[in-house]
């Protein structure tokens, strides 16, 4: 039987996951320096209240080895952000990615590089 999917990360702990994915294992004291530079209302003890909270969801793990503990990501980036697409896709855009891609690419969501980084992907794949 596999192991239960941790659950959706709200707003807040997606933001906390970023960060995470960005500086990899780390304290609470190292998340709330990078965080504090993007949102400096945020607090050492709003930081770490959080960050229990995700490990007590099964967001987080934590090493307890060392005096600060330390708490990475349980789902690696790309894993997590593919499991939100696929419940994006099938909610909002009736299961159809064709409609999720066409919806950001009329949308003005897209820069010019992008689609020409989307232009080129799609050139390389085209008979996989």
């Amino acid at each position: 039987m596999p192991a239960p999917r941790p659950p959706k990360p709200t707003p807040a702990e997606l933001g906390l996951l970023r960060t995470l994915w960005q500086l990899g294992p780390s304290t609470a004291r190292q998340v709330h320096e990078a965080q504090r530079r993007e949102r400096p209302e945020l607090t050492y003890a709003n930081v770490l209240r959080l960050m229990q909270i995700m490990h007590g969801k099964g967001l987080l793990k934590r090493d307890e080895s060392q005096r600060s503990h330390v708490y990475a990501p349980v789902q690696a980036k790309g894993s997590l952000q593919n499991r939100l697409l696929d419940d994006l896709i099938h909610k909002a855009f009736a299961g159809s990615g064709k409609a999720l891609v066409m919806a950001a690419l009329r949308g003005g969501r897209v820069s010019d590089e992008e689609r020409a980084e989307i232009q080129r992907f799609l050139e390389e794949n085209r008979d996989a």
